[in-house]
């Protein structure tokens, strides 16, 4: 008989999550964890069943753009996928945006949340990006909105009912660039009633199916830059369904997120009414900015927990040379450092979870809120760089079936690569790590922690662990306290800066949880896990050459030698 392999199977994305279920059982007092488990084996069953069917069967469709109807009536309907439809339900009714917002979770209404998306957007197509715009205009509006404007959106946003909830886009990138959103030419234009017409093009909108959206734009007499923004609350269709002044000049042709509507819009006289003033819109836009970050982390340690489960799975099943590739030394010395960087990266995440939970509970203290201004970009940035590095190795675990389409893992590598660069790319973020260390003097209370976390250690090899991740932060604290004057030089080591600022807490974070599972479960995995990691280093300071020498490079330009 000829040979065919099987492929890889998914196990129950909760019940065989032995990291996700460690820490529920530390981080979770026994009522609320009781609760939370059957919330997420709930859902657990459909991302890992009906919605990962679905979402295998329809692999092959795409979001489509509509501009016209047969009578020649402009109408820009996008039809979505049939993931995407099923997926908006289940997200509504799973609370994946109300749930921090139903104050009976208290501060664990966050991490709950952000387990519940970690089980979810890896079968979901990247519907998690439009539930990320939600939860940040949802934060923004409760933040920032008057009573008037805030009251309907944030009830139809955190909505369990599929029938009344609303998504939310995040209208910020124009054809000027997309990080320096300072430029934008967008023009708000006083119309009746205090509200705004909105004229321009926004180049590049990942939620373009919502029901609403916040978005920057240039009141008249705004000065130049950021400053002069004011950020616009705006529904995308009237009251009789037809477009609030919006055109879909095309859907994006992008690498990733394929199932993703992501649209160029023309605003062509949108009503749209201000949030919060007519001037620092950024500033305003801030909270959600954290919250989608987060999000972002989330779904890089989600994208590398599906890749692993299945590389694993598969391992267990190709035979080659003799034995399964789950019993070749290499091939799970492979395994195990993706599965290293993949704990780390989780216990990085979810304290910041459980940080913007105390915050929004009312339980931080002002070291907690610097220490959060701090952390989301460098959660952030860390494990967007895991997720690509780790689902590339995971491509590599399946031989060429990792490189064929049908198998549906490429897109595993085409969709994290968008990680690293939504919501702010590895660079800008390293810069605002920066502007946080200097202007917020966030990098003490970042120092605290990183100690907090590694003395709770007491295994004599965990200890040793702990050390490297307190010498690593404390070295890159005199890295940037002795080049305090020399502007350009900082901004040059400002990747390496921030990596090791997140490695090293991302260390400390799973040494404190290798510890507790050593003394409460008995179980050295998570303890093999941080000793792995911490083998693979968490400086990424690099003493690096001259910025004489960064231009020759960087820029091709000649350097003159002797």
């Amino acid at each position: 008989m000829p040979f065919f392999q099987d492929p890889p199977r998914l196990g129950h994305p909760l019940y065989e999550d032995r990291v996700l279920r460690s820490y529920l059982a530390r981080a979770f007092p026994d009522e609320p964890r009781g609760e939370a488990i059957e919330q997420l084996a709930a859902l657990g069953d459909l991302a890992g069943g009906k919605l990962y069917d679905l979402m295998i069967e329809d692999r092959a469709s795409e979001p489509r753009l509509v501009q016209w109807d047969a009578w020649g009536r402009r109408v820009d309907r996008i039809e979505l996928t049939r993931v995407w439809q099923e997926a908006r339900r289940l997200a509504c009714e799973h609370g994946l945006v109300a749930t921090p917002y139903e104050t009976r979770h208290g501060e664990l209404g966050r991490p709950l949340q952000a387990a519940l998306v970690y089980l979810f957007h890896p079968s979901s197509d990247t519907y998690t990006c439009p539930l990320a715009m939600s939860d940040g205009a949802a934060k923004t509006l409760l933040v920032h909105g008057q009573k008037a404007l805030r009251d309907r959106p944030l009830a139809r946003l955190t909505s369990r009912d599929p029938e009344s909830a609303w998504t939310s886009g995040q209208w910020m990138t124009e054809r000027t660039g997309g990080s320096d959103v300072g430029l934008s030419e967008t023009e708000a234009r006083p119309a009746e009633d205090g509200r705004f017409r909105l004229h321009g093009t926004k180049w590049f909108t990942s939620a373009a199916t919502s029901e609403m959206a916040l978005t920057l734009a240039r009141p008249p007499q705004g000065p130049p830059g950021g400053r002069g923004l004011a950020l616009f609350y705006l529904e995308t269709r009237d009251a009789a369904g037809q477009p609030n002044g919006i055109l879909v000049n095309r859907l994006k042709d992008k690498l990733g997120t394929r199932k993703l509507p992501t649209a160029e819009l023309t605003l062509d006289g949108a009503v749209a009414v201000p949030v919060a003033g007519l001037s620092d819109g950024i500033r305003t836009i801030a909270p959600m900015l954290n919250v989608t970050r987060l999000w972002n982390s989330v779904c890089a340690i989600s994208t590398m927990r599906r890749g692993l489960s299945l590389a694993r799975d598969f391992a267990r099943r190709r035979f080659a040379f003799g034995s399964t590739l789950a019993e070749r030394p290499l091939h799970l010395e492979t395994l195990a450092g993706l599965q290293a960087e993949f704990e780390a990266a989780f216990h990085l995440v979810f304290l910041t979870a459980e940080l913007l939970g105390q915050e929004e509970a009312g339980i931080a203290d002002d070291d907690d809120h610097r220490l959060l201004r701090l952390l989301t970009p460098l959660c952030k940035l860390t494990t967007g760089k895991q997720a690509v590095a780790v689902t590339s190795e995971i491509l590599e675990a399946f031989g060429g079936a990792g490189y064929v389409e049908d198998t549906g893992l490429p897109t595993l590598l085409r969709d994290a690569q968008v990680l690293t660069i939504w919501e702010g790319t590895t660079n800008v973020l390293s810069l605002d790590a920066l502007r946080a260390v200097a202007r917020e003097g966030a990098l003490p209370p970042l120092l605290a922690r990183v100690r907090a976390l590694a003395g709770e250690a007491r295994d004599a090899a965990l200890v040793d662990a702990s050390r490297q991740a307190i010498a690593a932060a404390d070295r890159a604290a005199s890295w940037v306290g002795e080049r305090g004057g020399e502007p350009a030089a900082v901004e040059a080591g400002a990747r390496g800066f921030a990596l090791t600022l997140g490695r090293s807490l991302e260390l400390a974070a799973l040494v404190r949880h290798a510890q507790w599972s050593i003394e409460n479960e008995r179980d050295g995995r998570a303890r093999a896990a941080a000793l792995r990691f911490a083998r693979h280093g968490v400086d990424r300071l690099d003493a690096g050459g001259s910025l004489g020498e960064a231009r020759a490079l960087g820029d091709d330009q000649p350097l003159p030698v002797g």
